[in-house]
């Protein structure tokens, strides 16, 4: 990092990843700004900038900071950490330190050394604050230390399970013998062993990805596990709407022996809302003419299976949100991309990390899921281009992950 680079950030003010710092700060104020960093996505603090930008410059000497920090880096952090340190001249004879962090997704979640205590603290824009709860669940997880999938889910027990979608999982999608229905130690013993139920101590309950699944009323438990959706008549949000839906109930259908859908989960549903408002457009092929959807329904799965097998469930009380416009449509999930995921490996189709294993296998065994970790480049991508003629926007913002799927030109305004 150069002289440049530095007044370029100080003009540019703190940011979710930039930090001013006087280098008289006490201990554990600069390492409560490492570990916020960290466990976002890592960033840069400027010692010896002030708090408005002004450059105050190092008073204790550089090697004297240098080794301050790298103390602090040690001793105040848990797990310890090495930022890289630089020491810039800037103007009048005074220095700033660049202290630049890596964030590692493994060493989630950073803690920071507050009195006698370890805190974990995150970064929310140019601020850091202590971590929720919520929040601090999610960064166990992100270093998979967790799996909040497989969570137990206070008061549920197999008593709030589905029967007959519980069994035509395990009767007609994996073709194997099941316990008869009154046998309630054999029907606990195979869903443990599945891990639709999770035992904690001497208590046995339903894991959240047994009620996401097969839950009679998942949102009694989790009121996170569904989907709004909603149709716009123009290109905005408007509080008029042609159609709109919140969509409730277990992920998956149940489906007979040869495979026809019986009853529609959640994910069938989502798609059928999205078809019905769609749209269609006239052409001419061989002379005749010819109504074709406005998108073809594979890439349209394909998003809502991504969207309900891969989003961030830790994220209590928010939908995954479907909203569609005249020229586009948007599915919107919680959370950020999973550990190592990144929307170049989405697209190149290099991705081999799932949040929710358990979820995703059983996605796989209904054939939801086909070839893991290729279907937004081929299903999504090319297949919308084709179409279309318009590649899709993938986009990862704050605290969610955004696929946008344009409309063709010729299309926009069709019905």
């Amino acid at each position: 990092m150069n002289k440049t680079e530095i007044l370029e950030f100080i003009a540019n003010h703190e940011n979710s990843c930039v930090e001013f710092k006087s280098d008289g700060c006490h201990p554990d104020h600069l390492a409560k700004e490492m570990a916020a960093l960290l466990n976002l996505e890592g960033g840069v603090i400027l010692l010896g900038v002030e708090d408005d930008g002004q450059i105050s410059g190092l008073t204790r000497g550089r090697t004297a900071t240098e080794e301050w920090v790298m103390n602090i880096a040690r001793q105040n952090l848990q797990p310890p950490t090495n930022p890289v340190w630089t020491c810039i001249d800037i103007e009048h004879g005074k220095a700033v330190g660049v202290v630049k962090l890596a964030a590692d997704s493994l060493g989630k979640p950073y803690k920071a050394r507050r009195g006698q205590a370890w805190v974990t603290f995150t970064r929310v824009g140019s601020t850091s604050r202590e971590a929720t709860r919520e929040e601090e669940g999610r960064l166990y997880q992100t270093a998979r230390l967790v799996r909040y999938e497989t969570k137990i889910t206070r008061g549920a027990g197999i008593k709030d399970f589905d029967q007959d979608r519980i069994e035509n999982y395990f009767r007609d999608i994996l073709n194997r013998s099941v316990p008869e229905e009154k046998d309630l130690e054999g029907w606990r013993r195979l869903l443990l062993n599945s891990d639709l139920l999770i035992t904690e101590g001497a208590t046995i309950e339903a894991s959240v990805a047994g009620l996401l699944l097969f839950g009679k009323n998942p949102n009694r438990w989790l009121p996170q596990a569904g989907v709004t959706a909603v149709a716009f008549p123009g290109i905005k949000k408007d509080y008029n709407t042609v159609d709109e839906e919140r969509i409730r109930g277990p992920l998956v259908s149940r489906v007979s022996k040869r495979g026809s859908v019986i009853e529609k989960g959640v994910i069938d549903r989502t798609v059928d809302f999205i078809k019905r408002n769609m749209g269609s457009i006239a052409r001419l092929e061989g002379g005749r003419r010819r109504r074709k959807g406005a998108f073809p329904i594979d890439p349209i799965r394909e998003t809502v299976v991504n969207a309900v097998a891969h989003r961030d469930y830790a994220y209590e009380g928010t939908d995954i949100e479907v909203s569609m416009y005249s020229d586009r449509i948007d599915v919107i999930s919680p959370g950020r991309l999973p550990n190592g995921v990144t929307v170049e490996k989405m697209k190149e189709g290099v991705v081999r990390v799932a949040r929710n294993e358990l979820l995703k296998e059983i996605l796989r065994d209904y054939g939801y899921i086909d070839h893991y970790g290729m279907g937004v480049r081929h299903k999504i991508i090319e297949t919308i281009r084709l179409h279309n003629g318009i590649d899709p926007d993938l986009v990862e913002e704050d605290d969610r992950f955004l696929v946008r799927l344009w409309k063709s030109p010729s299309h926009v305004g069709s019905v």
